[in-house]
């Protein structure tokens, strides 16, 4: 084993060495060609990953971009990443270059993951993102299928009501109230994926899935395997790490197939209808359109952007109405006002209820779940600012300080969702105005949002309309310390929340 261990460590110094020596004429070549962004002077080989680290979350490159521009350039090892903090230049970016900016830089993890971008999410550029989004779209992404599915959101949003309404705790201790809410998200999109959902928490088969499912995001999210990304002679000392990452994209995708995928396929062939989006999916197969691992990489999508991203979400409104009373205290006076006491919130009530409206996009502008959008990738050497951008170059927006820049927002530190009837009510959550671009904007924008706006916003409705949403005893506050991600921010504690019954 020492021995072996070893051999490996030989081979990386010679490979590193290797790398320096390239490394240094490709700079001095570079050099003399591109006029590049400016940034961190670079060493040999680690760039600077050695000055910045790991941990590229969007308020350390907001503390960058205040150093080195709005526009600038990290070298890590072998990568470029570019970093754009203007709403000017990621409408360049996303909108007027969106063919240019348009592809998925992924990284070893997600590679396997995503089956080398067979997938929708993280695809290149070209025929098959325009063949999977086209296939996606009419199954999930329509205005018709918000109608087809707002009464069972409505529905799971009731049981979660009725769940909190009968556990004793809730109303004395607290509850981690986001257990409950993923099984109402995972019902919201097995609902529409496969006309499935799940009685309860304790179901055998969601647990299973929930747990491969946060095991992905952990390993997918994690900054541990940066070195190995950023510097592929040490991506030996991954095995283990990679090896992790194998065998649990084996293990989900086999649990997608023989619980979900074929299920479906039975019921087609005794009916013949085309009933939930898998329908529509497995009909594309058919059709010799994708193969049968793009139609489980699409599932495997779903599972991941559309059910946690939206999860996070509401966690983060559920703690910002929890710490600020007075803005819970006034969207129940709206969702009284205009409702009445004893109606539910439904998806056709949003458009009547602007404070909640509002509730919604202050907590999405100040607690972005994916603060720096999913990175965007040029194929070929580009242009940006007047300065050359390198081909297959990492751009991250950082949409994220977009929406939180004092130079561009009044007291963008508090959370306030009055600014968005005030001096921000022209501005939405599509991406009319690009400092404010939770979703994205362009080819690349997630199309998710059609579905996430009116879950979110149901969900808080209906728990504020029977709830005082409290923190737990001896507690002034809820802990809202962020946990950033390779992509995410997620809340660092799932908050117990007290939920004391409203007397109506």
């Amino acid at each position: 084993m020492i021995t072996m261990d070893l051999v490996l460590m030989e081979k990386a110094l010679l490979g590193l060495f290797a790398a320096v020596t390239v490394a240094i004429v490709v700079a001095k070549l570079a050099g003399k060609r591109f006029r590049l962004p400016p940034g961190p002077s670079a060493m040999p080989v680690v760039g600077n990953w050695l000055q910045v680290g790991d941990d590229l979350n969007h308020r350390n490159l907001m503390a960058m971009a205040r150093r080195f521009g709005d526009v600038f350039l990290l070298r890590m090892g072998v990568r470029n990443l570019v970093v754009v903090s203007t709403p000017e230049l990621a409408r360049e970016v996303l909108h007027t270059q969106g063919v240019e900016f348009g592809s998925r830089t992924r990284n070893v993890v997600l590679d396997i993951f995503t089956g080398q971008g067979q997938d929708m999410v993280f695809t290149v550029y070209g025929d098959h993102w325009r063949k999977m989004r086209r296939i996606m779209t009419v199954p999930f992404f329509t205005s018709k299928v918000v109608q087809q599915n707002r009464k069972g959101w409505e529905e799971e949003a009731a049981r979660v009501v009725e769940d909190l309404k009968a556990n004793a705790k809730a109303a004395t201790e607290g509850v981690v109230v986001r257990r409950r809410l993923q099984l109402m998200m995972y019902n919201d999109m097995f609902r529409i994926m496969f006309d499935r959902r799940f009685e309860s928490e304790e179901d055998p088969l969601f647990n299973k899935l929930k747990a491969a499912n946060a095991e992905r995001s952990r390993l997918s999210q994690s900054f541990e395997y940066n070195y190995g990304d950023f510097i592929p002679v040490l991506r030996p000392f991954l095995r283990n790490y990679l090896n992790k990452c194998h065998d649990l994209k084996d293990r989900r995708l086999k649990l997608f197939e023989d619980h979900f995928v074929q299920d479906r396929k039975k019921v087609m062939a005794q009916t013949g209808e085309v009933n939930c989006a898998m329908d529509h999916i497995l009909e594309a197969e058919r059709k010799g359109e994708i193969n049968h691992d793009n139609v489980l990489y699409i599932v495997e999508n779903i599972n991941v952007a559309a059910i946690e991203t939206t999860l996070w979400s509401i966690e983060w409104g559920i703690a910002e109405l929890v710490n600020h009373p007075e803005i819970q205290s006034k969207l129940r006076r709206e969702l009284d006002a205009v409702l009445g006491p004893d109606a539910a919130v439904t998806e056709p009530d949003l458009e009547r209820l602007p404070y909640l409206q509002s509730v919604v996009k202050e907590t999405l502008r100040l607690r972005m779940a994916i603060p720096l959008l999913v990175p965007h990738m040029n194929l070929s050497d580009a242009k940006l600012a007047g300065y050359d951008i390198p081909a297959e170059s990492k751009i991250l927006v950082n949409a994220w300080f977009l929406a939180n820049d004092p130079k561009r927002w009044k007291r963008p530190e508090e959370f306030r969702p009055e600014r968005f009837l005030e001096e921000e009510k022209k501005v939405e959550a599509s991406g009319n105005d690009f400092r404010f671009i939770p979703f994205g904007v362009g080819r690349r924008s997630c199309p998710g949002i059609i579905l996430a706006l009116p879950i979110i916003g149901i969900t808080l409705g209906r728990l504020v309309q029977n709830f005082d949403l409290l923190p737990p005893p001896g507690q002034a506050e809820i802990d809202t310390t962020e946990k950033p991600g390779q992509f995410s921010n997620q809340i660092l504690k799932h908050a117990t929340v007290v939920c004391r019954p409203r007397k109506l």
